[in-house]
């Protein structure tokens, strides 16, 4: 397995010094300035590609390996008469990828919202920070907040009686608070009450679709890009819904080993493959993270390693546990990884979201993305790898 590490750009406060340090070697990055449904010019590419592989005198050398993410614009994904024009665009922005010899691609097709946490500095009993998602809270804000039609039949009685609560007890401030964090995962928009409204009409855009009519616009769009993906030598891993259940009122059709099956036979190509994130998979206690990392091993081109922790009074909740801690058998999930790595295969992996500890307390840093909890979580996950390179 080789290891990865998400890169932000020259603007990420993490330097490609700090990656080096480390002991990464293959970075995980994206033209993070290009929007959604527009093309990823040559030119950029290139320049992105030379600013991470020119290496400095006496420096160690890192490697753009993975693309996270080249997102398929929303007309893709409700099924628009205009798909046609920006499928186009993205197969060409795969073309240019292919140019400079990056062949993995990490993509999603969530509806509206890339992810979704309540909290994004949750304090542990350690003192350290992390990421957390609340149900209630989350409720809360669906219900009281946003006010979306129907939300409260998303929620049993007892999930509403802790939402009213936490409404109620919640200032001016912390509801704006609360709006910003839950809005964030919305693309190209910097979240607050201001773009509340923004919000609501991204969800009554894919309000429209079910489970079934969302999966042949994924099937519509694999169609077309996996033979051109096959021609180029690309793998595409998608990657899975965050979290992985309903949400929203939206479909959700990358969560279960059901769901991933269903892609998988849909569409059969070499290059339809999967980002195993196993922290948004192991949200959900019917996922057995390390009977799929045994199940679709030939066809996870790219994974994510992070663990995560139910709450156990309310196991729709969770915190980002450390990265071999949790409710998830990390180590037996890295025993099915090596063990997938047969005829040349080496899956990149990259520590997923870290604690913010020591240092990095106080600095700025991208939630979930900071230098040391990252470092801690990798020098983990490389202990586990060396164990079994050992004992082969």
């Amino acid at each position: 397995m080789r290891e990865g590490w998400r890169w932000f750009g020259p603007d990420d406060p993490v330097s490609l010094d700090d990656i080096r340090q480390a002991g990464a070697t293959e970075i995980v990055t994206s033209l993070h300035h290009i929007k959604p449904g527009k093309l990823w010019p040559l030119a950029e590419i290139e320049k992105r590609k030379a600013q991470i592989e020119t290496t400095p005198e006496g420096r160690s050398n890192l490697f753009w390996s993975v693309v996270e993410s080249v997102h398929p614009h929303d007309a893709i994904k409700q099924g628009l008469p205009e798909r046609d024009y920006y499928v186009e665009i993205w197969i060409e922005t795969m073309r240019n990828l292919a140019k400079v010899g990056i062949n993995t691609i990490c993509y999603n097709f969530m509806p509206a919202i890339y992810w979704t946490r309540t909290d994004l500095n949750y304090l542990l009993p350690t003192g350290a920070r992390s990421l957390r998602y609340d149900n209630s809270t989350f409720a809360a804000f669906d219900v009281f907040i946003l006010k979306r039609d129907g939300a409260r039949n998303s929620y049993d009685l007892e999930t509403l009686d802790r939402a009213d609560r936490i409404f109620r007890g919640l200032s001016d401030f912390e509801i704006d608070q609360v709006t910003r964090t839950l809005t964030a995962g919305l693309p190209g928009s910097p979240g607050g009450s201001e773009n509340l409204n923004l919000f609501r009409d991204k969800l009554e855009e894919f309000s429209r679709f079910d489970k079934d009519s969302y999966r042949r616009n994924l099937k519509w769009f694999l169609e077309r890009v996996l033979p051109v993906a096959e021609e180029l030598g690309i793998k595409l891993g998608i990657h899975p819904d965050d979290p992985p259940r309903p949400l929203l009122g939206l479909p959700r059709i990358v969560s279960t080993p059901d769901d991933i099956r269903w892609i998988f036979e849909a569409v059969p190509s070499s290059s339809n493959g999967l980002t195993l994130c196993v922290g948004t998979f192991g949200v959900r206690s019917d996922n057995n993270l390390p009977e799929m990392a045994k199940q679709f091993g030939d066809k996870i081109f790219f994974a994510h390693l992070r663990s995560t922790a139910r709450d156990k009074s309310d196991p729709e909740s969770f915190i980002e546990a450390g990265h071999i801690d949790g409710d998830i058998d990390m180590v037996a999930v890295i025993r099915a990884l090596l063990d997938a790595e047969k005829d040349g295969k080496n899956i990149v992996f990259r520590p997923d979201h870290g604690h913010r500890m020591l240092g990095d307390l106080k600095k700025d840093v991208t939630p979930g993305y900071s230098a040391i909890g990252r470092l801690r979580g990798l020098a983990e996950i490389r202990g586990v790898i060396k164990c079994f390179e050992w004992m082969s």
